[in-house]
């Protein structure tokens, strides 16, 4: 009795082009995923590169006043005057520095200790999951107009709290050296939630089978969240640190929202974002602002080297 045998089929990507198949049609099959992409690609890139080609074009030059005026080519002028402004500058950096650490310490901590909380389900979950996005939903200017009143030193509701349990009025969004914990305080509120997302979804897609034979071996909650949790999910928190951090970097709606301009009457909340976006709307000093966008920029771009080599030495 002869053997049944099923004849073989090959997927079409398997089939030799035919010898009669132009060569750029067998080019453009080869590399057919890029070709695809391209036109995103391609719009994507324009969008990036001409406005900063155009930025750093203007901080060579010092236009003021007006786009359209003429102005003159200065070299490098504009970045030897900024980086050596000590009175509003170098300020300006130290606040962005401070802003982005302390609210990306406490996002990521906190949105740790959330995302832990609602790993596991229990009763009520999706209420409680509703509940802890519900700052996610409103804009960044609604909610730093919201806690402006919150905070307002009159009328708001936070002083009024602290009357209850015998504390008298702060100052808060108004105060010299309260204004900026305040602004960090209402960064956190805000965007804690977003940081509980990554490391929720980071926390589900993980093994139970080391964490069942960790507890096997006797090891407490916090050795396993110590030595088995927290090593596994690194690449998650990379990524939202990288995610949070450089959208903490670039935070200005909160600021502008509860300070106006400057960064208030003394600067006090006033980082490279308030500070160049003051310089072009409030003085139209182009040059001088584009330049320090151009040093805020490459500030971004060394994070994010930094971030992604970081990550990528945990994939490894």
């Amino acid at each position: 009795m002869s053997a049944v045998t099923t004849p073989v089929t090959r997927s079409p990507e398997a089939r030799p082009p035919s010898p009669e198949t132009p060569a750029w049609s067998r080019w453009a099959n080869e590399h057919r995923k890029w070709l695809f992409a391209a036109p995103a690609m391609l719009f994507v890139a324009v969008l990036i590169i001409f406005p900063v080609a155009w930025t750093g074009y203007l901080s060579l030059t010092d236009a003021e006043g007006s786009v359209r005026a003429e102005s003159e080519f200065i070299g490098f002028q504009n970045y030897l005057d900024v980086l050596g402004d000590t009175d509003r500058f170098w300020p300006a950096v130290w606040r962005t520095a401070l802003f982005t650490g302390v609210v990306l310490f406490f996002e990521v901590v906190l949105g740790m200790a959330i995302a832990l909380l609602l790993w596991r389900p229990f009763r009520g979950e999706k209420w409680v999951r509703v509940a802890i996005l519900l700052p996610l939903v409103a804009t960044p200017v609604a909610v730093g107009m919201m806690w402006r009143l919150i905070f307002d030193p009159n009328i708001g509701m936070a002083n009024q709290v602290l009357g209850w349990v015998g504390i008298g009025p702060q100052p808060w969004l108004s105060g010299q050296n309260s204004a900026l914990p305040t602004t960090m305080f209402i960064d956190i509120w805000q965007w804690t939630p977003m940081v509980v997302l990554i490391l929720l979804a980071g926390l589900t897609s993980l093994s139970d089978e080391p964490q069942e034979a960790a507890l096997i071996d006797g090891a407490s909650t916090w050795q396993r969240f110590r030595h088995v949790t927290l090593p596994l999910l690194m690449p998650t928190v990379i990524v939202a640190i990288l995610l949070r951090g450089i959208d903490a970097l670039k935070t200005f709606d909160i600021l502008y929202a509860t300070k106006g301009r400057g960064g208030g009457s003394f600067h006090e909340v006033e980082t490279l974002n308030v500070y160049a976006y003051g310089l072009s709307f409030d003085y139209n000093d182009y040059g001088v602002s584009s330049t320090v966008l151009i040093i805020f920029f490459l500030i971004i771009i060394g994070v994010m080297w930094a971030l992604t080599y970081r990550k990528k030495g945990l994939d490894r």
